[in-house]
């Protein structure tokens, strides 16, 4: 099959994009394959075969807001990948919004070498060695773009009225004890969400740098341990690996406020992605919906599709329902009078 053929499969508003790119990427390098990879919900992604190696063409939509911006996110892909911590980039088009890397053949995460405890440990160390490397572009602070995300949520008649009030009020009381500092924000991913966490059997990779930007060291330390992190055990040993030492009362009290930033971020953001879907026309009276290990055997069993407005959806109220949890507990409160002080 010649490339001409294989790109025919790939939509038509997007064809003429991944035609330039692989030109430019390989030449006349014939394209043995191109496979559509369903993952993913803000791209549309193929792992192609040139030359008996495995690629990622990613082709980026059209849409752009506060965050979503080519020509930020692929210098901050390509830092990563020179500093060995995300795939190397072939080739990265921002005008065009396209991009080629090497591709990572996944293995499944129970498989790692140590465990759970292990891949913990791991993932902190590549957030320590992002960190290190020298600041991406600055978007905006993070409570002002959850702030954002949130008011647009109230405003959007995706759920009751009211329901929502509690997410409003512990949102500000966050926001007031969480001091923010600009001098200290770092190289952040933002997104450290499992779909972005890639095993190819020997190390991990972070992958997805539509929305890394400079931020708060401890937005990708506390997004880890919301996905990872179940237990205080793995908590400690994730910061232990992250700092290069035991952490303190601060450092993990301001831990469970970005925590809480974390699932608002997350509530809001797949709520929105899902707002247009028939059952996202229909105000939710609750926040009722699946626990974590229901979404991950629908998952698996192929009842849901990751990235798809369904699992969006769930993924949103489950992040709200979680948010509101938290805010009821002696942990929450401990950690705000610990953080103003």
């Amino acid at each position: 099959m010649q490339l001409s053929d294989l790109v025919d499969r790939i939509p038509e508003d997007r064809r003429e994009r991944a035609r330039i790119a692989l030109s430019a990427a390989f030449g006349r390098s014939p394209v043995t394959s191109l496979e559509p990879i369903t993952s993913g919900a803000s791209a549309s992604s193929y792992k192609i075969e040139v030359g008996g190696r495995l690629y990622l063409l990613r082709l980026e939509s059209s849409r752009r807001d506060e965050v979503r911006d080519p020509c930020r996110s692929y210098l901050c892909m390509r830092a990563a990948a020179e500093a060995g911590i995300a795939p190397a980039v072939r080739h990265a088009d921002p005008a065009a919004a396209v991009a080629i890397t090497d591709f990572v053949s996944e293995c499944p995460l129970s498989d790692y070498a140590g465990g759970t405890a292990a891949v913990v440990r791991d993932l902190g160390g590549l957030v320590s060695r992002l960190q290190a490397i020298p600041a991406f572009p600055p978007v905006f602070d993070y409570p002002s773009m959850i702030g954002i995300l949130l008011g647009r949520l109230l405003d959007s008649g995706l759920f009751a009225p009211g329901l929502l009030d509690r997410h409003r009020k512990g949102f500000e009381r966050i926001r007031e004890a969480y001091r923010w500092d600009n001098e200290t924000l770092v190289s952040s991913h933002n997104d450290l969400n499992p779909g972005n966490i890639l095993f190819d059997g020997n190390r991990l990779w972070l992958v997805d740098w539509e929305t890394a930007y400079r931020n708060d060291p401890l937005v990708d330390v506390a997004t880890l341990s919301t996905f990872f992190a179940a237990s205080p055990e793995l908590e400690v040993a994730l910061l232990r690996s992250w700092l290069g030492r035991e952490p303190g009362r601060l450092v993990r009290a301001r831990l469970g406020l970005m925590r809480q930033l974390v699932r608002l971020f997350y509530g809001c953001a797949a709520s929105l992605n899902a707002a247009d879907t028939p059952a996202g026309m229909v105000p939710a009276a609750d926040l009722s919906t699946f626990t974590r290990e229901q979404f991950r055997d629908a998952i698996a069993q192929g009842r849901l599709i990751a990235g798809s407005p369904e699992a969006q959806r769930i993924v949103g109220k489950m992040a709200l329902a979680n948010f509101l949890a938290s805010l009821a507990t002696p942990e929450f409160e401990d950690a705000l009078v610990v953080a103003r002080a």
